[in-house]
């Protein structure tokens, strides 16, 4: 099941990028980064001690 979800993962970025580098306005690309975030973010389960994608709190 790993498996599985890490070759979904990888398809559905190969796909994001795709449509990234298709739009052509930054604000559009802003929306596209959010939006991949969030859902990065509600699948992934909180685990201790890890660093988020900003970096390490100060």
């Amino acid at each position: 099941m790993e498996d599985e979800n890490i070759a979904l993962n990888s398809v559905l970025g190969l796909e994001l990028n795709r449509v990234f580098f298709a739009v052509r306005h930054t604000a559009n690309k802003q929306k596209i980064i959010e939006f991949a975030r969030e859902v990065l973010q509600s699948e992934r389960p909180e685990q201790p001690g890890s660093v988020s994608p900003e970096g390490p709190a100060s």
